[in-house]
């Protein structure tokens, strides 16, 4: 419909040419009948080149005409005297429809050309975005929602077969709704022998269905020569070879996101794996070492021949070991709490002196012996989660026990800054390795010096690092300018509330 008035306005541009032709040369009293045939054939073929097929003809019938009743003896008529005359007048009209012909299959040919371009560059822009589709359930869903942004097709829907129904994601202006029983029919017609058609350049299988009143094309869905799903397509007319490429492009598509979901999930195993390994790993010396020394101790307190001081000692060594076997168990359900997501925070007023006496109080068997400098400025109660930040501390505080030297002191500085309560632990130990620093607080992590000097799990500061996160909080490690590691954890608080006054207004 849209070339019918380009026909027409070429058509009268045409007669208008004759016309003025036919004038002119009757003014100038031309009259060599060559001179004025080439004219009129001149105009017949740029209206042959420059419009449809019918418009030519017309002009070429008004140009014979013209050309006969004001040109060729007797004037005046259309009476054709010789007999050469009507070979000419013959020629000059089979010349205009022959070039108007052959015009408009260049023209149609080059059209094709363009189309066939376009097809091919919404293929290739098509072929980049496969390229990062999620690995996830929502890449059928971007991928239908891709195809119909490239295409620009009215409705685009990919069906997969899912047990005994169809999973149709869907994109699109039309909201459509595919008959199951048509897509099963369809679906069972792709599963023939598979046969290529070279005119129209599709593979066997393409279905035509009605879906309220729309013509939808059902293409399959090809891995190899297996039919995995259904493309559906309506709206603007897309040619069928590359309705079958795309499908083939689609079916890629779809593999790649089910390869890159079953790697996903491959590398999730593996690391599954590859944690239970090293938890047992990490906590079987961990286990081991008490266990043997209380059954140890268990067998000297039965024996009955030690002496009152001996006994005391081996009571004493038992509870340790039971509050160590404590901690380890406590570290255990702490990192299932992690990974489980099932860490709730609750803020209250508190004071910082109290959040480090309880860190103490949790790792008291670690600090036996060892002396603590605490120095907090200043006091002020504030609000913020005490018992995840008690025991994020107390993990810092046993790491420094750990590793520093029995002599020298451990170092806990607390204070109110602008990103909240920030309290650093050092110690005067050996510090730490420059290749640890980037994975000191990975679980299960422990470098090569740690593990030469002592044991443990390496989940302290990994569950440390969680139970700041919970709160929004953090934790880094560095190495202090004058010896010795340096542990610093923020946590923000709620507010910082002054001391209550008492009735004269002095703090209380």
């Amino acid at each position: 419909m849209s070339r019918a008035p380009s026909g027409r306005w070429a058509l009268a541009a045409g007669l208008a040419a004759v016309a003025v032709v036919t004038a002119t040369y009757r003014a100038l009293e031309v009259a060599n009948p060559a001179v004025v045939s080439t004219t009129f054939l001149l105009v017949v073929l740029v209206v042959a080149a420059t419009s449809l097929l019918w418009a030519a003809i017309g002009v070429s019938l008004a140009a014979v005409l013209a050309f006969n009743y004001f040109f060729l003896p007797p004037l005046g008529t259309f009476v054709v005297d010789d007999p050469q005359n009507w070979l000419a007048l013959l020629a000059f009209l089979a010349v205009s429809v022959v070039a108007g012909n052959l015009s408009g299959v260049a023209r149609a040919r080059t059209a094709e050309a363009v189309s066939r371009r376009d097809e091919q560059a919404r293929l290739f822009d098509l072929s980049r975005d496969v390229l990062v589709l999620p690995d996830s359930r929502e890449a059928l869903t971007a991928l239908a929602a891709a195809v119909g942004r490239r295409f620009d097709v009215g409705y685009l829907a990919i069906a997969l077969p899912d047990g005994t129904g169809w999973e149709v994601s869907s994109a699109g202006a039309l909201a459509l709704v595919l008959d199951p029983r048509e897509l099963t029919t369809a679906m069972a017609a792709a599963q023939t022998t598979l046969e290529f058609d070279a005119r129209s350049r599709t593979y066997a299988g393409h279905r035509d269905a009605t879906v309220d009143g729309h013509e939808v094309r059902l293409v399959p869905l090809r891995a190899g020569t297996r039919p995995i799903g259904l493309l559906a397509a309506s709206g603007r007319p897309v040619d069928a070879g590359t309705l079958d490429s795309l499908a083939g492009l689609v079916a890629l598509a779809i593999e790649r996101a089910t390869l890159l979901q079953e790697r996903k999930t491959a590398e999730l195993t593996r690391q599954s794996e590859a944690l239970k390994s090293a938890l047992l790993a990490s906590i079987g010396h961990d286990l081991r070492t008490p266990l043997t020394a209380i059954r140890v101790a268990a067998a000297n307190l039965q024996a009955g021949e030690l002496l009152p001081a001996d006994r005391v000692e081996q009571g004493e060594l038992i509870q340790s070991e039971v509050e160590r076997l404590a901690r380890l168990f406590q570290n255990l359900m702490d990192m299932a709490r992690l990974d489980a997501g099932d860490v709730a925070h609750e803020r209250r007023r508190v004071h910082p002196s109290e959040i480090v006496a309880a860190a103490r109080d949790q790792v008291e068997h670690t600090l036996v012996a060892r002396r603590l400098d605490v120095t907090i400025d200043p006091d002020l109660p504030i609000r913020l989660d005490p018992r995840l930040t008690a025991s994020a501390l107390a993990h810092l505080l046993e790491n420094a026990a750990q590793y520093a030297p029995m002599d020298s002191p451990i170092e806990v500085r607390a204070g109110l800054t602008a990103g909240g309560l920030e309290i650093a632990v050092r110690d005067h130990g050996p510090g730490i390795a420059a290749a640890d620093l980037p994975h000191l607080f990975d679980r299960f992590y422990r470098g090569d010096a740690a593990r030469a000097r002592t044991s443990g799990t390496g989940m302290g500061l990994w569950i440390a690092r969680g139970f700041l996160a919970a709160q929004h909080g953090r934790v880094w490690a560095e190495n202090a300018p004058d010896g010795g590691a340096r542990f610093t954890i923020v946590v923000p608080a709620a507010d910082t509330l002054p001391p209550p006054a008492t009735r004269d207004g002095a703090e209380a």
